[in-house]
């Protein structure tokens, strides 16, 4: 299978902290999609962490949508990606954290969310309000299981 993944959100002004919605645990989430056979490709900016050889780096939104179309699926952050893909009607799984699925997801996509008892008081609030919480994440092995019964 042929998944693209969008793993991080826009930088925060803050640069010298961890954005909370960046997923800590994408190295062994990606080598456990590589060792079941599926092909990884990364769609970021410039500048960003580079975690699989092919990285799509500054795609315009043209590009992007064929990147979508001619893949089988997705998985992101709590970031642009998801939206463009649902705009696209390409389901795909989205890993929160603190932000909530019932405002910033879209029901069509698999939203993964740990706790709610993660989730921020605020939610509109800038990113650089909230600390990074590494265990407000599902693991690996639940983002696997999740493809393999949705996909």
């Amino acid at each position: 299978m042929k998944i693209v993944i969008f793993p991080w959100a826009r930088s925060m002004r803050t640069e010298s902290k961890p954005h909370p919605k960046n997923y800590p645990w994408w190295p062994e989430l990606i080598t456990k999609l590589q060792e079941l056979g599926h092909e990884v490709i990364q769609a970021g900016v410039k500048d960003e962490v580079q975690l699989v050889d092919d990285f799509r780096q500054n795609l315009n939104i043209t590009e992007l949508r064929e990147l979508l179309t001619s893949s089988d699926t997705w998985i992101s952050v709590d970031t642009f990606g998801q939206h463009l893909a649902w705009d696209l009607g390409i389901k795909g799984i989205v890993i929160f954290s603190q932000s909530d699925p019932n405002i910033f997801g879209h029901p069509e996509n698999i939203n993964m969310l740990k706790s709610r008892a993660y989730l921020r008081e605020k939610q509109f609030w800038l990113w650089e309000q909230a600390e990074f919480i590494e265990d407000a994440f599902v693991s690996p092995d639940e983002v696997i299981a999740k493809l393999n019964a949705n996909f």
